[in-house]
């Protein structure tokens, strides 16, 4: 335990040396916002988006020219008790889709103008049945991890989305989220793919055993927040937590998708609150744990219409009102452009 505390306390260090966000050009599009030509407030829930992706851009012109999706993927040893709708075969069939860009994905990601770049960190090797034992061993957490920091330090981008694809995730999300909350297992897990009642029976127990197992809670200083992720994760969300650092720690502005991305990036911001500073909710998911996630995180969903996909699917809809947003500030005339009084 102590490797992976040691790489808590590494993390930590790594954010509390992060950059701010540029408050003046944040400050810049806020006071434009008020200007343009509309109602004051008529836009508000857009031009605070605005603001934040300023702020993250730092440019007082923000834009979504160039956003990038990428999703990793992984086996789960929890998988093979039943908690999924689907056999674990599935996610390997899903990777291939994603790569021959077929998947849902791959087609949002086109029709949105992203680039979408898949990273196998575990098909075909699944982690330790998280009920039972570490999902991964101290090593492999943190090769995931830096598999994580190393897709986002090779993206030319100014919008990052986030997303995963692994058969049995929601059980790993949902083990995750009960330890790191302090929450009974039924509070954080949910129908997932849509298992039926015995599937869910399973799942529940599955969650139960591993917060039985892992202990505690982060809030409380019980559990290292990444110890907890490397315990009951799995190696895709390891990843996206080294993603969402190393977003974090090049001023990145980040789409967070549905429950798994939240889950695995979570433990970020109870190790340095802020760490997320730069990510935004891109919807709310129909796992009851995604819920819990957003309010201990602050964050409010851009979408909400009950989708569970993954594959980074509900940030990649989100995109859209993000480059809206931006425009409805940057390229709307103000009263004073217009020669008009208010």
């Amino acid at each position: 335990m102590d490797e992976t505390s040691g790489l808590d306390r590494q993390v930590a260090h790594l954010l509390a040396g992060a950059p701010e966000p540029d408050l003046a050009a944040a400050a810049a599009v806020a006071e434009r916002a008020r200007q343009v030509l509309r109602p004051a407030g008529a836009l508000a829930r857009l031009d605070e988006l605005a603001a934040w992706l300023a702020a993250w851009q730092g440019t007082r012109r923000p834009a979504v020219r160039q956003p990038a999706a990428v999703v990793f993927a992984a086996d789960h040893g929890v998988a093979a008790g039943g908690v999924s709708a689907y056999p674990v075969e599935v996610t390997a069939a899903m990777l291939k889709a994603l790569r021959e860009g077929v998947a849902t994905a791959s087609v949002l990601a086109r029709q949105v103008g992203a680039t979408l770049d898949v990273v196998d960190v575990g098909v075909g090797d699944p982690t330790g049945d998280l009920a039972r034992e570490p999902a991964l061993d101290p090593a492999r957490f943190r090769a995931c991890v830096q598999a994580g920091r190393d897709a986002v330090a090779g993206l030319d981008a100014d919008l990052l989305v986030l997303g995963e694809m692994g058969i049995g995730n929601t059980t790993a999300a949902a083990a995750v989220t009960a330890i790191l909350l302090g929450r009974p297992a039924g509070a954080a897990t949910g129908r997932g793919t849509g298992v039926d009642d015995q599937g869910l029976a399973r799942k529940l127990a599955a969650v139960e055993a591993a917060r039985r197992r892992v202990g505690g809670s982060a809030d409380q200083g019980t559990a290292p927040p990444l110890e907890v992720l490397r315990q009951a994760g799995g190696a895709e969300l390891a990843a996206l937590a080294g993603a969402a650092l190393e977003a974090r720690l090049r001023r990145l502005p980040l789409v967070l998708d549905g429950f798994v991305v939240t889950a695995a990036a979570a433990p970020l911001e109870l190790l340095r609150p802020g760490a997320l500073a730069n990510a935004i909710a891109g919807h709310r998911s129909a796992e009851p744990g995604h819920t819990a996630l957003l309010d201990r995180l602050g964050l409010s969903p851009l979408l909400d219409l009950g989708m569970r996909l993954g594959e980074a699917s509900g940030a990649l809809a989100a995109v859209p009102l993000v480059r809206l947003a931006a425009a409805a500030v940057t390229e709307v005339a103000t009263f004073d452009e217009w020669g008009l009084e208010r």
